[in-house]
């Protein structure tokens, strides 16, 4: 039997970034999101996120792949948030996502990224979250 320990840094955003997850609507979401993706044998470790956006540090199994289990944690929960959330538009995640590799001895400061969404976000916007996150997974902000 194969061992697979992958960790996976996984960022997804509302449809037009808009801002539709309020407090309530993220406790009830991410509690959904968690219980369904137990259900279907995909571990998240721990998951947050702000008005727009999620951030979930999931591990892979060796029969997962990061588009699929992506799929399933999106689509389901789009279709659950639109019967069960009543927000004031129709609930639906961008297509987009991102997607980074954590090193094992990185995954305590991951999850604590992910824990102070909240806080993070009176200081930066989604929009520069990800511009950072991208130059940093490309190595941008170091070619001088």
């Amino acid at each position: 039997m194969p061992y697979i320990k992958i960790w996976i840094h996984l960022i997804w955003a509302t449809k037009y970034r808009k801002h539709i997850l309020g407090r309530d609507c993220r406790i009830r979401l991410f509690s959904h999101i968690r219980e369904n993706a137990r259900s279907k044998g995909i571990h998240i470790d721990f998951i947050n996120g702000y008005i727009d956006h999620v951030h979930a540090l999931i591990s892979l199994k060796n029969d997962q792949t990061i588009s699929n289990v992506t799929q399933l944690i999106k689509g389901e929960s789009s279709h659950w948030a639109n019967e069960n959330l009543h927000t004031s538009d129709k609930f639906e995640w961008q297509d987009e996502y991102i997607a980074v590799s954590v090193s094992n001895s990185l995954v305590d400061v991951v999850r604590e990224y992910i824990k102070n969404q909240e806080s993070h976000h009176q200081i930066k916007c989604f929009s520069e979250e990800y511009n950072e996150l991208i130059e940093i997974c490309t190595g941008e902000n170091n070619k001088g």
